[in-house]
């Protein structure tokens, strides 16, 4: 009698444990709860004064772009914090930028403009080096700056080394191989510098220039400082061309970039609101999603919000935000 009872317990012990386990399988791939954040956003305001350098892509009306705004929408998508990525060349619009975010918690950071070139370059990073959101500056080939033949100026090489001290980081804009090359130059040169590529998905390599693709692609794979956005994924082949949505279309790429710089260096960014008209916020995130629920959670989470810890050094501002 007692036998009995014993195994009627089992049984219903694991008919229970078999009903959970569903709940439990979906528990750990579910990819929709975890936090996200946004890398790669601008602000602006062209109502200004002084108006803006830029307002936004053609599709995007208004020529304003505010934390405000971007959190209408992010909040709702799962996304808890975001990074500005300065989207002027003008110098006091470092501080516009750090005036607007810091009232604003889901605002953790902005990567700012400035050029290490310039003979004003040290004074100006210490002092806004101060600020804790400030968390790093943005140099490539907009606004005319040439990181391709600054990656062999001493004096640009000197300010990056400074840049590194403040334990800051390098964004690029906007990938072509000639600044992939050099962002592998500059790594040598300043190997203890966080460099952050842009928007690579957006690149599409030509029969022409794939070896040469492929050869710095190389290059970057073993150099544990640069990290690549997986950003820009849904693009025009050309400006005004044609827009393939949805993940199968890009999933070999997504697949090559991940195998080349590992889950531990890839970073979420929508591109807001330069995304409006091509592949807006929910779908980006929709696309991503998708792709990372074939992977670990772990993978997941890393690209989701660690790696931009371990990028950017952000201070969490929100108790939502994760640490």
């Amino acid at each position: 009698m007692i036998e009995r009872s014993f195994s009627r317990r089992q049984f219903l012990g694991s008919v229970l444990a078999a009903a959970a386990l569903p709940r439990a399988l979906r528990a750990a791939t579910a990819r929709d709860d975890i936090p996200i954040i946004d890398t790669h956003i601008h602000l602006f305001d062209g109502t200004r004064p002084q108006g803006a350098p830029y307002k936004g892509g053609r599709q995007f009306p208004g020529g304003v772009a505010s934390p405000a705004m971007y959190a209408t929408f992010a909040r709702d998508l799962g996304i808890v914090g975001a990074l500005e990525i300065d989207a002027s060349p003008w110098v006091e619009d470092n501080l516009w930028v750090l005036e607007t975010i810091q009232p604003e918690s889901i605002m953790v950071g902005t990567v700012g403009n400035l050029q290490p070139e310039k003979p004003e370059f040290a004074d100006y990073l210490g002092r806004y080096a101060k600020n804790p959101l400030f968390r790093g500056i943005r140099y490539g080939n907009n606004w005319g700056y040439a990181i391709t033949t600054q990656a062999d100026n001493p004096t640009f090489i000197a300010g990056l080394k400074l840049l590194a001290q403040h334990d800051l980081v390098l964004d690029t804009a906007n990938p072509r191989i000639d600044l992939l090359q050099a962002v592998v130059k500059i790594s040598d040169q300043v190997p203890d510098l966080r460099i952050v590529i842009d928007h690579l998905p957006s690149f599409d390599p030509t029969p022409a220039n794939q070896a040469e693709y492929d050869a710095v692609l190389k290059e970057l794979a073993p150099r544990a400082q640069i990290y690549t956005k997986l950003s820009e994924i849904v693009h025009p082949l050309r400006p005004g061309g044609p827009i393939t949505p949805g993940l199968a279309a890009h999933r070999d790429r997504l697949d090559s970039l991940m195998g080349t710089f590992g889950e531990d260096r890839v970073l979420f960014g929508s591109d807001w609101p330069n995304c409006v008209g091509v592949s807006e916020v929910p779908d980006t995130v929709a696309l991503v999603r998708e792709y990372f629920s074939t992977k670990s959670r772990a993978a997941a989470e890393k690209y989701f919000w660690k790696n931009s810890v371990a990028a950017y050094k952000w201070v969490k501002r929100a108790s939502n935000q994760p640490s």
